[in-house]
């Protein structure tokens, strides 16, 4: 997800459990092991949690992406791109739980992303369920880094064993002050995408929808694979970019053909 209004520095009234996280300590060997797959842990701050690093403002490598991580590549072009895991078993339902943490606009948000998903007709059927424990992804609160670098969401990327990522942070104090859905759905539908295998539309450089220099976020070990079929050129709304000014993207039709490659 979305890096959106990286400039807004919003306070909400979360908790002081939500707002205070733990101590952000990497080790310089995880710096430069990410940094020669390819992300830039110099522009874009890096983020150790439980279960790994959110580098690029939004993707999470788990630990054990961590251990395969190789060096990274560059692809000049701007097009869909997925991993080289995805979800396997389709056809397939995947459950989806929201945190009860959450106001009402997070639950109608989602609902609103688990329809633009299942109106395109794929072998992945998503729904939402009201209990975590027979749930394939959470989404629930970022404990720690809430919007201060412009991070509203983060994911990760399926596992090995073909499982969606189970996890889908999302910043309060940004979206707990924005009343129009449209670009919580966005940012919900995005993460998702991660989470089922999709790579940022503009990987390679996100200056394309972030603005800035040059920025490629590499193969990074996990696969930057061209979905055939989909633009070779910018795709301006597409729900996969990097970064958004906050509005409302429903899936365009290259969105749509990647889906239906993939899925």
């Amino acid at each position: 997800m979305c890096a959106i209004l990286c400039a807004f520095l919003i306070v909400s009234c979360q908790s002081e459990s939500e707002q205070v996280g733990p101590e952000n300590e990497v080790s310089e060997e995880a710096l430069a092991t990410l940094e020669a797959a390819g992300f830039d842990v110099v522009k874009f701050p890096v983020f150790n949690t439980d279960i790994g690093y959110v580098v690029e403002n939004d993707i999470l490598i788990s630990h054990e992406q961590m251990k395969n991580l190789k060096e990274g590549s560059q692809i000049p072009a701007v097009e869909h791109y997925s991993t080289d895991n995805l979800v396997t078993g389709t056809p397939r339902t995947i459950n989806i739980y929201v945190s009860t943490r959450f106001r009402s606009q997070y639950f109608q948000a989602t609902d609103v992303a688990i329809a633009r998903y299942n109106a395109e007709g794929l072998n992945l059927v998503f729904n939402r369920v009201s209990s975590s424990s027979n749930a394939d992804i959470v989404i629930q609160p970022s404990p720690w880094y809430y919007g201060w670098f412009g991070i509203l969401g983060s994911a990760g990327f399926p596992t090995a064993s073909g499982d969606p990522h189970n996890q889908i942070l999302l910043t309060r104090s940004y979206y707990d002050n924005v009343s129009d859905i449209g670009a919580l759905t966005t940012t919900i539908a995005h993460e998702m995408g991660h989470c089922i295998g999709f790579r940022h539309t503009d990987y390679m450089d996100r200056s394309y929808s972030c603005g800035g220099s040059t920025n490629d976020e590499g193969d990074g070990g996990v696969g930057a694979n061209y979905i055939p079929g989909t633009p070779a050129g910018p795709e301006a709304d597409s729900w996969m970019l990097a970064c958004s000014d906050g509005t409302d993207r429903p899936f365009t039709s290259g969105d749509q053909t990647a889906l239906d490659y993939l899925y």
